[in-house]
C-alpha cells in the first residue's frame, strides 16, 4: 500500500475512482485539463490507500446494471403513483388557476399577460392536456390571471379533467428530480448511493405534495438538480460538450422559476471557491482549470443559458419597450419584465405568517425551521450529518466533488435565508430536499460498510423503515405534511402553502354533506369560486363578529388575518373536525 490515508478509510468509492481516472485517461477528446484532473485522481490519497482487497470487495459488491435500472424504474414509478393517486382528493390550490391560465394564454395565442414574475417553462407543460382536451382562454386581462384560471376551469364544465391533465403535465418533472438525483449520487459516490438517495427523495412527502399539484416548485427544484449534476460533470472533466450542456440545463432551471438563477449562481460559486482554495493549498495543484479555459467555458455556457430562458419565453419578436421600439425576440422584454415583477415582489415582501407572527419583510430563520418541521425525522438527522461529514472527508480527501452536495446545500440555504422577504412555503426551496437526501446516502452506505454488527445495521434498516412510516402515514396528506417535531399544532410555526393552500375545499362539501348542514359560515383565503362549489347556503365570516351555528374556517385566513384580533373569539371553542389538514370545522350554539 502507498502513501497516503491509512486504509482502514479507505472505502469502496476509491474503485469507483480508479475505474473513472482510468477510463478518461484512455478517453479521447479531453482538453488538458481533464487529463490532468484524471491523473490526479488515479494518483490520489484514496485510490492509493485503497489496498487490492478493498478493490475487489468493492468490485463484488457492484450488482449488473440491468438491477439497478430495474430499481430507479421502481422508484420512479413509486413516485409518480403516489402524487397521482392524490389528485381526487383535492381542489385545486391556490396558484393552479393563475399557472394555468398563463400556460393557456401564451400557447392559444402567444400572449403572455399573467402573473409575469414567473417564467413559462412549467407553465407551459401544466397547460398542454387541458389544451389538448379542449380547454381555451376566455380572455380576462391580465396582470392577475385568477379569474381567468378560475373561468377555465368552472365555465368549461370539465374543472376534474383540465386540472387532472395540468397536473399530469407535473410528473415528469418529478421523475427528472429523482433521476438527476440518482445520477449525481452514482456519479460520485456509486450506484447503492444512488439507491438510496432516490428513495429519500421518493418518500419525502413534500415533495411528492406539490409533485401533486400544477405548480412551479418542482419543476424548478429538478431542472436545478439536473443542472448542478451536469456542473459536477463539467467540473471533473472540463471541456467544451459538458459547459454547453451545462448551460442548456441552467437557462431551462431558470426558465421554471427565475429563483433557479440565484440558487444555481451561489451554488456553483460556493463550489469553485472551496475547490480553488483546497487545490491551492495541496501538493498536487493544478486541479482548478485555468483561468483561459474558466473564461471561455464560463462564457460560452452563460450565453447559451440566457438564449434558452429567452426562446422559453416563445418565439418571435416585439419591442424592447414602449421608449425603445426596436424590434428583438420576444422573450427579453418578457424576462425584463418578469425581473422587475420579482425584484419589486420581493422588495415589498409578501405578508405571512411565521409561529404566531405576522409580517410582509420575512424572517432570516424562516426555511431553517420550516425545514426542520417539514422533513422526516431520518433524512432530516442523516442528511445534516451527512452533510458534515462530507465536507469533512472532503477536506481531507481533496476531492470536492465529494462535498458538492454539501455545499449547494449550505449556500442554498444562506442565500434564502439572508435575501429572501417572501416566507411563504419551504415549497420555495424545495431544491435542498433531494441535496440533503444525497448527503444522507452517503451516511447510511458508509455506516453500512463501516459498522457491519447487527445493532448497528437495524438501527439503520429502522431509520429507513421510519422513513417509509412517514410517508405511508402522510399519504395522501403530503403537501401538508409535519414532522414529530411540529406537535400537534403546526399551523402555530407554518401555514401559507405547507399547511393550507386551500387544497381541502372539496373535503369540505364532503363533510358538510356528510353532517347535513344546510347553512355554513365560511373564513376562506383561496382561489377557489365558493358560487360554483357544492356548498350549502353560505355567508363570508367578517373579522369581529361572531356568529352562531355551523362556521368552517381555514386555518390561512385565520392565522394570516389583518390584524390577529379578527378572529380570536373563536379561540374559545373547540373545533368538531378538522376537515382535511386545513380548515377546523365549529359549531356554536351560543356566544357569551
Amino acid at each position: 500500500m502507498g502513501q497516503g490515508i491509512p486504509e482502514k478509510m479507505a472505502t469502496p468509492i476509491a474503485a469507483r475512482h480508479l475505474i473513472i481516472a482510468k477510463n478518461e485517461l484512455a478517453a479521447d477528446g479531453l482538453d488538458g485539463v481533464a487529463k490532468q484532473r484524471a491523473r490526479h485522481r488515479w494518483q490520489s490519497p484514496v485510490v492509493v490507500a485503497t489496498s487490492p482487497a478493498t478493490l475487489a470487495r468493492a468490485a463484488r459488491e457492484q450488482l449488473p446494471n440491468w438491477f439497478y435500472r430495474i430499481v430507479l424504474a421502481t422508484v420512479l414509478t413509486f413516485a409518480c403513483t403516489l402524487a397521482a393517486s392524490t389528485y381526487s382528493v383535492f381542489s385545486h390550490t391556490w396558484d393552479e388557476p393563475e399557472h394555468l391560465a398563463a400556460g393557456l394564454k401564451l400557447l392559444d395565442s402567444g400572449e403572455y399577460p399573467y402573473d409575469v414574475q414567473h417564467p413559462p417553462l412549467a407553465r407551459l407543460a401544466m397547460a398542454i392536456g387541458p389544451y389538448l382536451a379542449g380547454a381555451r382562454p376566455y380572455g380576462n386581462a391580465g396582470p392577475s390571471g385568477e379569474q381567468e384560471g378560475r373561468d377555465i376551469l368552472y365555465r368549461s364544465g370539465h374543472y376534474d379533467t383540465y386540472l387532472t391533465l395540468a397536473r399530469v403535465g407535473m410528473l415528469p418533472f418529478l421523475a427528472l428530480l429523482i433521476l438527476a438525483t440518482w445520477l449525481w449520487a452514482r456519479h460520485t459516490l456509486g450506484a447503492p448511493h444512488a439507491v438510496v438517495a432516490a428513495f429519500f427523495v421518493a418518500t419525502t412527502p413534500p415533495v411528492i405534495g406539490h409533485a401533486a399539484v400544477a405548480a412551479l416548485d418542482v419543476p424548478m427544484a429538478a431542472t436545478t438538480m439536473f443542472a448542478l449534476y451536469l456542473f459536477v460533470r463539467w467540473h471533473d472533466a472540463p471541456n467544451m460538450t459538458r459547459a454547453l450542456a451545462f448551460g442548456v440545463a441552467a437557462g431551462l432551471a431558470a426558465g421554471t422559476k427565475l429563483s433557479a438563477i440565484p440558487f444555481l449562481a451561489c451554488a456553483t460559486v460556493a463550489l469553485m471557491v472551496a475547490w480553488r482554495i483546497r487545490s491551492a493549498a495541496s501538493v498536487s495543484g493544478g486541479l482548478y482549470p485555468n483561468s483561459a479555459l474558466l473564461l471561455r467555458h464560463g462564457s460560452c455556457a452563460t450565453l447559451l443559458a440566457l438564449v434558452t430562458l429567452i426562446m422559453c419565453y416563445g418565439i418571435g419578436t416585439a419591442p424592447l419597450s414602449a421608449n425603445f421600439p426596436i424590434a428583438v425576440p420576444v422573450g427579453i422584454p418578457r424576462l425584463l419584465d418578469s425581473l422587475r415583477a420579482l425584484t419589486a415582489h420581493n422588495a415589498d415582501g409578501h405578508w405571512s405568517y411565521f409561529m404566531g407572527e405576522g409580517r410582509r419583510t420575512g424572517w432570516w430563520s424562516f426555511y431553517i425551521v420550516a425545514l426542520g418541521v417539514k422533513t422526516p425525522l431520518p433524512l432530516l438527522l442523516l442528511g445534516a450529518t451527512g452533510i458534515g461529514w462530507m465536507l469533512l472527508r472532503s477536506w481531507r480527501t481533496r476531492n470536492w466533488n465529494l462535498a458538492a452536495p454539501a455545499l449547494a446545500f449550505l449556500a442554498i440555504l444562506l442565500f434564502s435565508s439572508i435575501y429572501s422577504q417572501i416566507n411563504i412555503g419551504v415549497r420555495h426551496v424545495m431544491v435542498l430536499f433531494p441535496l440533503l437526501a444525497l448527503a444522507a446516502s452517503f451516511v447510511v452506505i458508509a455506516a453500512w460498510r463501516r459498522f457491519p454488527q447487527p445493532l448497528a445495521r437495524a438501527t439503520l434498516a429502522a431509520l429507513l423503515a421510519w422513513q417509509l412510516v412517514s410517508m405511508a402515514r402522510a399519504q395522501p396528506d403530503n403537501l401538508a405534511y409535519f414532522n414529530e417535531l411540529a406537535g400537534a399544532h403546526p399551523e402555530r410555526i407554518v401555514v401559507d402553502s405547507d399547511l393550507d393552500w386551500g387544497q381541502d375545499m372539496r373535503r369540505l362539501e364532503v363533510e358538510l354533506a356528510k353532517r347535513e348542514v344546510t347553512d355554513v359560515s365560511i373564513l376562506y383565503r383561496g382561489t377557489a369560486d365558493l358560487l360554483q362549489e357544492h356548498l350549502p347556503h353560505w355567508r363570508r365570516l367578517s373579522p369581529n363578529q361572531p356568529v352562531t351555528g355551523w362556521i368552517a374556517v381555514s386555518l390561512l385566513a385565520k392565522e394570516t388575518a389583518e390584524h390577529r384580533s379578527d378572529y380570536a373569539w373563536l379561540n374559545a371553542f373547540i373545533p368538531v373536525a378538522r376537515v382535511g389538514k386545513s380548515i377546523d370545522l365549529y359549531y356554536v350554539q351560543k356566544i357569551e
